[in-house]
């Protein structure tokens, strides 16, 4: 029995345990380099689907270096490779050695990433596209709304330190936003600017007889 006919009955149950944590996108792959017959150097493979091979299949050009240079550390960790008809994957290669050093064996996992570039396309369209903000507020009533509108209306100031023309704009940005369609709004709208209901109304009265020129 060769060193990799003994290896292999370990490695097939990790080879399904990798493509089980992953998911289908995940090609795990078992190639037998012992014999340096590149033509068919496939041992085992899972989700062959994902490159389109199978059992008796070829090595890579990767593997073919590997035997040019068989001294050196081959191993490598998520480089990027591509498939035949031009998808990326991102994989990993580790080579297995016998007792003398001579590579017999590697072992590959190959991940699609057609659809993570997928998923990542479709999020930024959604999150970095070129929609307008109209600054609509969700709320579970319409008080949560109107005192949204009051707050953008104040924009984080003092309503201490807020003067006559100051307010004359907060309820002229109100009545612009149709605050004042919502129940009772003039009495919330007056308490937070600290001024009475009457004060508010003939604020208000004042903003609608001129509503071009500047308060």
């Amino acid at each position: 029995m060769t060193a990799l006919e003994e290896l292999e009955p370990l490695l097939r149950p990790i080879m399904k345990a990798i493509v089980a944590a992953v998911g289908p996108h995940c090609e795990v792959v078992l190639h037998d380099l012992s014999r340096h017959d590149m033509d068919k150097t496939i041992a085992a493979i899972e989700n062959g689907h994902v490159t389109g091979r199978q059992v008796g299949g070829p090595s890579t050009n990767l593997g073919l270096e590997v035997l040019r240079t068989e001294a050196d550390d081959h191993d490598e960790f998520g480089y990027r490779a591509h498939t035949a008809d031009g998808r990326e994957l991102r994989s990993s290669s580790v080579y297995l050695r016998d007792d003398e050093g001579r590579v017999i064996a590697a072992l590959c996992i190959n991940v699609d990433m057609t659809p993570l570039q997928a998923a990542r396309a479709n999020l930024a369209t959604i999150l970095d596209g070129d929609a307008p903000d109209r600054g609509e507020v969700f709320a579970s009533d319409i008080v949560e709304v109107l005192d949204n509108l009051i707050e953008t209306a104040i924009g984080g100031r003092s309503v201490a330190l807020m003067s006559k023309d100051d307010k004359l704009e907060v309820l002229k940005f109100l009545d612009k936003k149709g605050a004042f369609f919502v129940k009772r709004s003039i009495d919330r709208i007056a308490r937070r600017l600290g001024i009475s209901r009457v004060t508010a109304y003939n604020y208000l009265d004042r903003i609608r007889a001129t509503p071009d020129r500047p308060t």
